[in-house]
């Protein structure tokens, strides 16, 4: 077995798929919950067996032990190897079981506003936060400590071309709605019952001019009081939770 400083911890079925997808020589052994008997994990038993990756079954005290108390571990945690590899977006799409829920930050170079976006990504059970390569801090140590385990949680997929990158998930038919206190609609007024990204800027500048252009639709908060904006992670959670509201009530 690796030494915790050459190997850290992964958890959740997304994170877990998707490295033994991309990069399966990272995964060292997967530590599956011997209750896990649904379809969800024999696909995942099945991929891990076809790359070689050891499986051990394990007690749900041991998992919450691995993933720091996690609860969203879903029965699932990975020893991996602690080199960061790049993460693709089809890696992660490739991967759902229900419309893809999105979380594309543009211009969020703060690590603590980076940290706390990807925990709440985390919260709303969005599949992925994409950011451009050359307008964002990375997974830094401050960004890792803030998310409180959401960094490994959630895949962080960082593209060289935003506004290409939105392309694509049109061609996906997954909706790109940008947030912008200038837009004619409310978040409440737009359908997010099938596959959504969600598109934010840094708190003041907001999107860049050909991320608002891209996005096939704008959308605003609505601010009742006298504040102007809100912290970019704190809107985040707005919009991914609307997101999941409107699921559970088609449902």
């Amino acid at each position: 077995m690796a030494s915790t400083a050459e190997s850290r911890f992964i958890h959740g079925f997304h994170a877990v798929i998707a490295k033994l997808r991309h990069s399966p020589e990272d995964v060292r052994e997967i530590f599956l919950d011997r209750q896990r008997q649904d379809a969800r994990a024999r696909d995942m038993i099945k991929l891990a067996e076809t790359h070689g990756v050891r499986l051990i079954p394990s007690d749900a005290a041991r998992l919450d032990g691995m993933a720091g108390g996690a609860a969203r571990h879903q029965g699932v945690v990975a020893r991996v190897s602690a080199t960061q590899r790049v993460l693709k977006l089809d890696d992660v799409l490739d991967t759902l079981a229900e419309p893809a829920l999105l979380l594309v930050l543009d211009g969020v170079q703060d690590p603590h506003n980076l940290g706390a976006c990807l925990r709440v990504a985390d919260a709303a059970g969005a599949h992925a936060v994409i950011v451009p390569k050359d307008r964002a801090c990375g997974l830094n140590a401050t960004v890792i400590k803030v998310a409180s385990g959401a960094a490994e949680s959630v895949p962080y997929i960082t593209v060289t071309n935003l506004a290409r990158t939105l392309r694509e998930l049109n061609e996906r038919n997954i909706l790109t709605i940008g947030a912008a206190g200038e837009a004619e609609v409310d978040l409440y007024s737009v359908d997010q019952t099938g596959a959504v990204a969600w598109v934010l800027g840094a708190e003041g500048d907001g999107l860049r001019r050909l991320t608002r252009e891209t996005c096939d639709r704008l959308a605003r908060i609505p601010m009742l009081g006298s504040v102007e904006s809100l912290n970019v992670s704190v809107a985040s959670g707005i919009c991914l939770f609307e997101a999941r509201r409107q699921r559970s009530i088609k449902v």
